[in-house]
């Protein structure tokens, strides 16, 4: 039994080290074991583990001055970003490139994609080419750079030249605020050119968020409100009043 925890520890540690987070219900699939016992592993090993929203973390990420973002905001508003996602699906169609943001909304928008979808799929964060990665027919772009454990992603100057070789379809943006006089903000500074660079080159643009983020402003402005040809929300395409 002792032998069993102690592989079931270095296999979890192994991962997190390679993703730095892990969603309770991979985890228990990655070690063959039901999410009980993957708690109680976390449980008994917090200098190793820590638990945010239904993902584990490396500890020190609990630890430090600024948690992990993005476990903080994956369980946040959960079910109206599926709903956006789900209304957002409709604009992905086969033999065609589009661009995934980064952040947790858009995670939603990569489990919809469907199976027998042959795409290129462009993206410049880890959960969402871990994700990218289980869709058999999907062509992955990850745009490199500098790593950013806030957001998961990647930001510099070899994703943008990567971008200017590559035709986008469709390009589905996340924001962590939509302002109506503003437009379209986050809270990355390092994500702004990705964002504006993809705004500037897509051939569509869509602004996928759950209703929480309108009215917010956050510093890093992006774009407007019209660089969009839509915002999809859980209600479907929506207004920004």
């Amino acid at each position: 039994m002792a032998n069993r925890k102690s592989t079931r520890i270095t296999t979890l540690t192994d991962a997190l080290s390679a993703r730095r987070v892990l969603h309770l219900k991979e985890a228990a699939v990655l070690l063959g074991v039901s999410e009980m016992t993957v708690r109680r592993d976390i449980a008994d090993n917090p200098g190793l583990f820590g638990y945010l929203g239904g993902h584990i973390v490396p500890a020190a990420d609990i630890e430090s001055d600024v948690p992990y973002e993005l476990a903080r905001a994956a369980d946040s508003h959960a079910a109206a970003k599926r709903e956006a996602c789900a209304h957002a699906a409709r604009y992905i169609l086969p033999d065609e490139t589009i661009f995934i943001d980064c952040g947790t909304t858009l995670e939603y928008l990569v489990d919809l994609i469907p199976e027998n979808y042959s795409i290129t799929a462009v993206c410049y964060s880890l959960n969402a080419a871990d994700r990218l990665t289980r869709k058999p027919n999907v062509r992955i772009v990850m745009l490199g750079g500098l790593y950013h454990p806030s957001s998961a992603s990647f930001s510099g100057d070899s994703g943008l030249e990567t971008l200017d070789r590559l035709g986008i379809n469709v390009a589905f943006l996340s924001a962590a605020g939509i302002d109506q006089q503003r437009g379209a903000t986050c809270v990355h500074f390092h994500e702004v050119p990705i964002k504006q660079k993809v705004i500037s080159l897509a051939r569509e643009n869509y602004l996928v968020v759950d209703r929480s983020k309108i009215g917010k402003l956050k510093p890093a402005f992006f774009a407007p409100t019209g660089a969009f040809r839509a915002i999809i929300t859980e209600d479907g395409e929506t207004a920004v009043a």
